[in-house]
């Protein structure tokens, strides 16, 4: 009976302190409640901009509304939608796959072969993002414009090809990658060709996913390269479409709000698909 009785006071005691803790959280969830709402407010309100008039939107309405489909009909009516996704999609594509094996290739040579310049050259490599982008700017626009690329998908891609921050990304979870594996391959007569494509690749895939989600949003987003060699209209992307409407001398909201949500889905997608693998990449992990 004794027994039973401080079992049962010991049970009460537990629930008591269980109850204390999460009281105590309360202020916390409230707190984190407000900010996830804060974070999601913006995704919120550019889908309802993109369903109400720019009258409404002008004035401030949070609402959805029903003016959907009117302001897809005008920006298909005024703005070569088709061609501007389409141009987004081929650059971003083209940029991602032959960045992400560029950089790869980079990150596995300086992490797995030896070299006693590998560091120096890796030290200058590291440097080069230090230099801003609009430095460069100008002797790239020359050299595209010599070279006759302006208004091609190689004078998107050509200058964001090997990007110092995914060679790092790459060569810092190479290390992670088991050797005595590329010993054994090498041992059993792979090529250094086939030990890349047919080891190095398939256990590097969560990285290989943190870099495609990485290269595809900032091609797809990227405004002032494309605006400096992207002359031609027929040429432009997504956030140029959205810039010539938003330039305009009378701009329709709602328009608008329907390009963003446009130019906003492809990388939403991107992301959800990859937010596993893009974790797991950043963070280093081989599988």
């Amino acid at each position: 009976m004794t027994n039973t009785a401080e079992t049962h006071a010991l049970v009460q005691r537990e629930k008591g302190k269980k109850h204390m803790i999460q009281r105590r959280l309360i202020p916390a969830y409230i707190f984190l409640i407000i900010i996830s709402f804060l974070s999601v407010f913006p995704l919120l309100w550019m889908i309802s901009a993109a369903t109400n008039t720019s009258l409404d939107v002008a004035r401030g309405k949070i609402m959805f509304g029903t003016y959907a489909m009117q302001n897809f009909k005008n920006l298909i009516a005024s703005q070569n939608l088709a061609g501007a996704m389409g141009n987004s999609f081929l650059y971003a594509i083209v940029q991602t796959v032959i960045s992400m094996f560029v950089c790869s290739l980079a990150g596995f040579g300086f992490e797995l072969y030896h070299d006693k310049n590998k560091d120096r050259l890796f030290s200058i490599l590291l440097l080069a993002m230090m230099v801003p982008q609009v430095a460069t700017m100008v002797p790239l626009f020359k050299m595209m414009s010599r070279a006759g690329l302006l208004n091609s998908v190689w004078a998107f891609i050509l200058p964001s090809i090997s990007t110092p921050f995914l060679i790092m990304m790459f060569r810092q979870n190479s290390r992670n990658f088991p050797n005595d594996l590329m010993q054994a391959a090498r041992i059993d007569g792979l090529s250094e060709t086939g030990i890349f494509f047919r080891m190095y690749v398939p256990i590097m895939k969560s990285t290989y996913a943190a870099a495609a989600v990485i290269t595809f949003m900032n091609a797809w987003n990227a405004y002032l390269w494309p605006k400096v060699v992207m002359t031609d209209n027929r040429a432009q992307t997504m956030p140029m479409l959205i810039a010539n409407i938003a330039s305009g001398y009378s701009i329709d909201y709602g328009m608008l709000m329907m390009g963003v949500l446009f130019c906003s889905i492809p990388t939403m997608i991107v992301f959800f698909v990859l937010q596993k693998q893009f974790a797991e990449g950043i963070t280093g992990a081989v599988k």
